[in-house]
């Protein structure tokens, strides 16, 4: 879209509309307003002031429109003029977009005032791109008069007239009506004919609209400068030969975000201030949200101290009067202005080459970053031939530059990597960022061609490995599922399949969809439907599938491809069995007798090790058969916990502590014991509050309420009668109850 543009939207609104026709389950009203509320939705959300939206009824049972008072103008309502659009306008249009009695209205008279609409808010003299769209079924009366006086005017205001209709004939499409009637084909011709008149004129038909709009919107945004100034290679201060050309830096691509969301309050005129009301949405079950009107949330900090003298303890200080501080663990740093001036790398504005490397050394994976483009300083000739013999040489030479980059004064600099392109139309560099070292992890993997043992033997014949059988039936399949060349050009021709201008994000693309629904529609319920247009990638095609099914049968004969049983669903009872393998055999005892084994209530508990307590909880736990063997191993780790909390040098083992209460927390849910649990921290928390382990010990505490360790409640566990109130005062508190 231009910066500034004005746009007409004709409906029409005639009784025909309300027809069903083609074999559609949808109205010709509904089917063509899902064109014009994607465009009119699509501005709104763009939220521009220039951008300016009006609307006309045609074929309405009233009349308004400024030329009302002469003959042929009947039927014909202006339901938006001219203006800027927001969301209350959208709703408010909304309503008025239904199906009227009447079938009289001239098409043509409608496009009349639409003209007269845009010249009035967007007159000739201002820098606008005009368009009117005519949306119809071609079925009431058109005066076939005038067109060349018609036409003219559309021109001499440069305005681009869309017709589209209907069931439509279109070749160009594909599309073409039976059984159509005389006045809709000679309401077609005369439409035509209005459009080929005008300069920018298009005649369509509806059904490709829509399938236009199907298609993701790709936002193109106006290239804006980043940098202009020198290119150097050396010190043009210290060395007479380094190169300085003076440059222009473009951004190219910039990565797509879904549209954020925004918090907002219910706007409540009656509140205390007349803006704001405190109700939740939940509270508000049974509103007609549509009606609802919101508005931003306002955030208002306060910083305190700790005041002995004050009421509370705090004392309100003023943001000025603080100062920076940085945390090093449990404890904040002060680092004044002048230690942070250290820090801060002193830099001027540059953009340097550092050198060069081989294009076979840059790797395809450095240019996933934001790229731009860098030309020449425009109209400066010495700075164009410079620079080209630069681009050129690094493109004989088959080399990329190394480049630094500070955009302006005492900021960071930045690593570019710049790569040379030569083409017809102009001769530049593009630049990608070059990641940190810490950012590029290697992870290495065994080799599939052979496999190495302990003592250093190579191995080509292994169960793991390959055979010849299978390396053939996957080459087979990996040739019959290519889809490099599988799609087709505007000739029918076999091109490229997934072309990277046509692969779009769902998730934008669902986010705008969803939001420009309820934008329209707030109280209909939205099902989402996605279109084949931008999933078609997430699956192979179901043609090459089917050509493929002998490949893919040989494939899985060759591997040997087996279906995996699916697991056991649902949490594990304290009265579970432990499943057996498929094999049927012993597991713990083929690895040693290591594992746990089922004991009846009587037996002596297993020891849980200090070393292994999490791994060896977990075992003892599937072989438990009562509760009291829960608690048995629940004690156990709890004596453990209290070790590492009491043996702690000071914070050590606080993590390591929590981690193995993490485990019992879940496990005893999972197991529906949350009672045990909650009886171990209560003990644990009187211990730590009498300062019974090792000392002052409150910083562990603080840790089990960050970590989410407190009392297991009912809302976690049906077992529990802990409720949400009860757990807060007791993470709150650090005195013994009264009773």
């Amino acid at each position: 879209m231009a910066d500034k543009e004005a746009t007409v939207y004709i409906v029409d609104l005639g009784a025909t509309m309300g027809e069903t026709r083609g074999g559609r389950s949808e109205s010709n009203l509904d089917w063509g307003m899902r064109y014009v509320w994607h465009k009119i939705s699509t501005t709104v959300a763009a939220s521009r002031k220039t951008w300016k939206v009006g609307v006309v009824g045609l074929r309405t049972d009233k009349t308004s429109n400024s030329l009302q008072d002469d003959d042929g103008y009947d039927n014909i309502s202006v339901l938006q003029d001219v203006d800027a659009m927001s969301l209350t306008d959208l709703r408010t249009l909304g309503p008025m977009i239904k199906v009227n009695k009447t079938r009289d209205g001239d098409a043509v008279s409608a496009i009349i005032v639409a003209v007269e609409m845009i010249n009035a808010a967007a007159p000739a003299r201002l820098k606008f791109n005009r368009k009117i769209v005519l949306v119809t079924d071609g079925r009431g009366a058109i005066d076939g008069d005038d067109f060349d006086d018609l036409a003219r005017r559309i021109n001499e205001l440069n305005i681009q007239l869309v017709v589209i209709g209907v069931d439509f004939d279109d070749a160009d499409y594909g599309f073409k009506e039976e059984d159509k009637s005389k006045t809709k084909a000679q309401n077609e011709k005369l439409l035509s004919t209005l459009t080929e008149k005008c300069t920018n004129g298009v005649f369509g038909t509806l059904a490709e609209a829509v399938d236009e709009t199907q298609k993701p919107n790709v936002k193109v945004t106006r290239p804006y400068k980043t940098y202009d100034g020198p290119l150097t290679l050396g010190d043009p201060k210290t060395f007479d030969g380094a190169l300085s050309v003076n440059i222009e830096r473009y951004f190219l691509t910039k990565v797509a975000h879904p549209p954020s969301a925004t918090t907002v309050v219910v706007r409540d005129e009656s509140a205390e201030g007349g803006t704001q009301s405190t109700r939740t949405i939940d509270e508000m079950e049974g509103v007609e949200m549509s009606n609802v009107d919101f508005t931003a949330v306002r955030n208002e900090r306060v910083y305190t101290v700790d005041d002995p003298t004050r009421i509370g303890g705090k004392r309100e200080v003023d943001f000025e009067d603080l100062e920076k501080g940085y945390e090093y663990g449990r404890t904040a740093v002060h680092i004044s202005d002048q230690d942070h001036n250290i820090t801060q790398l002193q830099t001027e504005k540059d953009f340097s080459i550092l050198g060069f490397i081989a294009r076979s050394n840059a790797e395809a994976y450095l240019n996933m970053g934001e790229s731009c483009i860098i030309m020449p300083r425009r109209f400066s000739e010495a700075d164009e031939l410079a620079f080209s013999a630069l681009v050129h040489s690094m493109v004989d030479t088959d080399t990329c530059a190394v480049a630094r980059f500070v955009a302006k004064d005492m900021k960071d600099p930045t690593m570019l990597l710049l790569l040379p392109t030569v083409t017809k139309d102009h001769v530049c560099l593009y630049d990608v960022p070059l990641p940190f070292a810490e950012d590029v992890r290697s992870y290495p993997f065994p080799p599939l061609d052979k496999v190495i043992t302990a003592n250093g033997t190579v191995l080509k014949k292994h169960r793991l490995l390959p055979n010849d059988d299978l390396n053939q039936a996957m080459s087979d399949y990996v040739d019959v599922m290519d889809i490099s060349m599988l799609g087709t050009d505007e000739d029918g021709q076999p091109a490229e399949y997934a072309d990277l201008d046509d692969n779009y994000s769902p998730i934008i693309y669902r986010v705008n969809k969803a939001v420009s629904f309820r934008a329209v529609h707030p109280t209909e319920p939205y099902v989402q439907k996605d279109n084949e247009f931008v999933t078609r990638f997430d699956h192979p095609p179901e043609d090459l599938v089917s050509n493929a099914k002998s490949q893919i049968a040989a494939l899985i004969r060759a591997a040997e491809v087996k279906k995996v049983p699916l697991k056991a669903k649902g949490r594990a009872g304290r009265d579970a069995r432990i499943n057996k393998p498929i094999s049927g055999l012993d597991i713990d005892a083929l690895l040693g007798g290591g594992g746990p084994t089922i004991k009846k209530e009587s037996d002596e508990l297993r020891k849980i090790s200090h070393d292994n307590a999490i791994p060896e909880f977990k075992q003892a736990l599937a072989s438990t058969v009562s509760v009291k063997q829960i608690e048995g191993f629940t004690e156990q780790m709890g004596k453990i916990v209290e070790s590492l909390i009491a043996s702690s040098t000071g914070e050590v083992n606080y993590a390591r502590a929590a981690e193995n209460m993490r485990v019992m927390r879940e496990e005893l849910i999972s197991f529906e014991e949350p009672a045990i649990y909650n009886t171990f921290l209560s003990s644990l928390k009187d211990k730590l509050v009498a300062e019974k382990l090792g000392g002052p010990r409150l910083d562990m505490w603080w840790t089990i309420r960050t970590s989410g360790l407190g009392l297991i409640t009912s809302k976690e566990s049906d077992e529990s009668a802990v409720s949400e109130e009860e757990a807060q005062e007791f993470n709150r508190r650090l005195t013994p109850k009264k009773a």
